[in-house]
């Protein structure tokens, strides 16, 4: 057996793979599948090593937010660059998270986050919980004052 992340688009389906193949690290298209009148129905691409398929299966279903893609990054400059290019055109989210202009909500967070977490007494810890809250883009050295006040 093998999972897989299924994404059902409304016609998008190979922008954003290709879109989240340049954003993410060790990804890449392995296949695009047509239709009978040569149009992408299917793409077949890994994330950062995970397999998923995008689907052209038209509008009958949309992403909600209670389902993302989460995105651990190893420090400041992966963080800005990847919340740069998926909030084009996308919309800012409370915490690290933020939803693509396709509709896919991620929680784009810095590996630090939990070592911050993992390492800090009680208060610390609060401290750097209600920083992350008030963010939206994560900010590692705004975390680390917080953790340190």
């Amino acid at each position: 057996m093998q999972a897989s992340t299924f994404l059902w688009f409304d016609g998008y389906a190979e922008e954003a793979a290709e879109l989240y193949t340049r954003v993410v690290a060790d990804s890449a298209i392995l296949d695009r599948q047509r239709d009978a009148n040569g149009r992408v129905a299917t793409v077949t691409f890994e994330l950062g090593g995970q397999r998923c398929i995008a689907h052209n299966g038209g509008p009958q279903f949309t992403f909600g937010g209670g389902l993302s893609l989460y995105l651990e990054c190893a420090g400041q400059k992966e963080v800005d660059t990847a919340w740069a290019a998926l909030t084009e055109g996308g919309k800012e989210g409370p915490g690290g998270s933020l939803t693509d202009r396709f509709g896919v909500t991620w929680q784009v967070v810095p590996t630090a986050l939990a070592d911050l977490l993992a390492a800090a007494d009680p208060a610390a810890a609060d401290r750097v919980l209600t920083a992350l809250h008030a963010m939206t883009r994560i900010d590692i050295q705004g975390l680390i004052e917080a953790r340190d006040r």
